[in-house]
């Protein structure tokens, strides 16, 4: 292979990786499972005081979990659909096609 293939190559690795690293479902998911951990936790700990005043449901421990498995939702999800960014052939027909457009 030529030094340019070898450079494109390359680029392409680089362009998989970035996709990947900067997956917005990566960052929601990531979020809120964080987040929900700390609401569950707050939920958890809750006092008789603080479910009196929530009509005796357990919002912070509900709305944690909820979120907890949102979040998990989104990594999963990111995990068996993963991003897959397009191919140098890909984007030079993208390209060919869009220049007559206008």
């Amino acid at each position: 292979m030529s030094d340019y293939q070898h450079e494109v190559a390359e680029l392409e690795r680089e362009s998989a990786t970035a996709a990947r690293l900067f997956d917005v479902r990566r960052i929601i998911g990531g979020l809120f499972v964080v987040y929900g951990v700390i609401v569950t936790i707050a939920g958890v700990m809750a006092t008789d005081a603080d479910l009196k005043k929530a009509q005796n449901i357990n919002i912070n421990l509900w709305t944690g979990l909820g979120m907890l498995a949102l979040g998990l939702f989104f990594l999963v999800w990111m995990k068996l659909r993963p991003a897959v960014p397009p191919t140098a052939a890909e984007l030079a027909e993208e390209g060919e096609g869009g220049a007559g457009e206008g």
